[in-house]
């Protein structure tokens, strides 16, 4: 999994098809009726309900363009099924210092640390790709080495 494309799950594709439809056909529409109001204020030199507006559209146009490159290139990896090693789209549970945790291994645009979905390209992601189960991992963090032991995969 090494073309230089970004992956994506398809649960991730969804999120960003939807948020890409919102940006478009909602936020756009909002945006330039803001605008109308504002220039509809006077004077657009010092007017900041302007200056704002165009600032919302500046950011947005700059993320519809972001998403769209995203979905024109990103590879969409399937959940795995049945599967005996670890890799986009894997559920993996693993134990460490007697805690057991699970992660959801996904593409970098879609990672949610705090939800437990970790980037392939985090150290711990790219430590757990091709682990299998009962396989203990190291990972390299700042403070020294933290080792894990792969217990199931999904």
């Amino acid at each position: 999994m090494g073309d230089g494309n970004p992956y994506i799950t398809s649960e991730g594709l969804e999120k960003i098809t939807e948020e890409l439809r919102v940006l478009k056909y909602v936020r756009r529409k909002e945006i330039a009726d803001k605008i109308e109001r504002a220039k509809e204020l006077g004077d657009l030199s010092e007017n900041a309900e302007y200056q704002e507006a165009k600032d919302e559209q500046a950011f947005t146009e700059g993320r519809i363009l972001e998403l769209e490159t995203l979905l024109n290139t990103a590879t969409v990896v399937a959940a795995p099924s049945g599967t005996k090693q670890v890799s986009i789209g894997s559920t993996v549970t693993v134990r460490q210092n007697g805690d057991e945790r699970v992660f959801i291994i996904v593409g970098a645009n879609e990672a949610e640390p705090a939800k437990g979905k970790i980037s392939n390209e985090s150290p711990l992601g790219r430590s757990l790709i091709g682990a299998s189960v009962g396989d203990e991992i190291e990972v390299v963090v700042p403070k020294g080495k933290v080792t894990y032991k792969v217990r199931d995969i999904a």
